[in-house]
């Protein structure tokens, strides 16, 4: 299926469910979001997926693409709201290894990469390849290069790893537990026109060398190969 958009009801679709987080509201408008959400999501992932998937393969993994499922994991969420107020897909080959993420939700769109979340044995790897001045200094060099229109986000430590020094060159970087990137587009015409696709994969594209170095020295957990 070609990509032409996201319907134009899509982000009236998740206003209405942020206001109405509920069974009703979802099977009353469950064709919407199949036609005008989930399915272009679908095409937009399909048209993109043979160009991404080889750039974040880690480990003998060649990268995957998904939509991720509406439906909200709440058993130990305080938060018992059942659906997601946002639709999202990833192209990975393991999660913290590399990912080239899209989303809409009622604000817009947002497009992100990065190391999501890392497993001991990832964390480990990415403080060891900040800590090392050639690779440390590289990763300094990718974020400084994708500029302030990125916004950079993840888990971040309050205070600084054990046995690093306060004085590190890096340190602002060696508390990220997590390290992503991502911009934002308020609803906009191009949001639903076939032109949403190349705002999505100019912006994959200037995430690759982030998602490379990720790929190359954070790569997938051992625990889920």
């Amino acid at each position: 299926m070609r990509f032409e958009g996201f319907g134009d009801g899509a982000v009236e679709f998740y206003e209405g469910l942020e206001a109405d987080n509920s069974k009703a509201y979802w099977s009353d408008h469950q064709a919407v979001y199949r036609e005008q959400v989930r399915g272009p999501m679908e095409a937009l992932l399909a048209e993109l997926e043979p160009e991404f998937a080889a750039e974040v393969d880690a480990g003998g993994a060649t990268g995957k693409g998904k939509v991720f499922r509406p439906h909200r994991d709440v058993r130990f969420s305080k938060d018992k709201s059942p659906y997601k107020t946002h639709c999202g897909a990833v192209v990975e080959a393991g999660r913290g290894g590399g990912a080239y993420y899209a989303e809409i939700s009622a604000d817009g769109l947002l497009v992100a990469g990065g190391c999501f979340h890392a497993e001991p044995d990832q964390l480990a790897r990415y403080r060891t390849a900040v800590d090392e001045p050639l690779h440390g200094t590289a990763l300094e060099e990718i974020l400084a290069a994708l500029g302030k229109k990125w916004e950079r986000g993840g888990d971040v430590l309050a205070t600084r790893p054990r046995g690093v020094s306060a004085d590190h060159p890096r340190l602002e970087l060696l508390r990220h537990r997590s390290l992503h990137v991502a911009r934002r587009w308020a609803p906009d015409d191009l949001l639903h026109e076939r032109g949403c696709l190349t705002r999505v994969r100019t912006a994959w594209r200037e995430l690759r060398e982030l998602n490379r170095w990720c790929a190359d020295h954070v790569g997938p957990s051992d625990r889920r190969r």
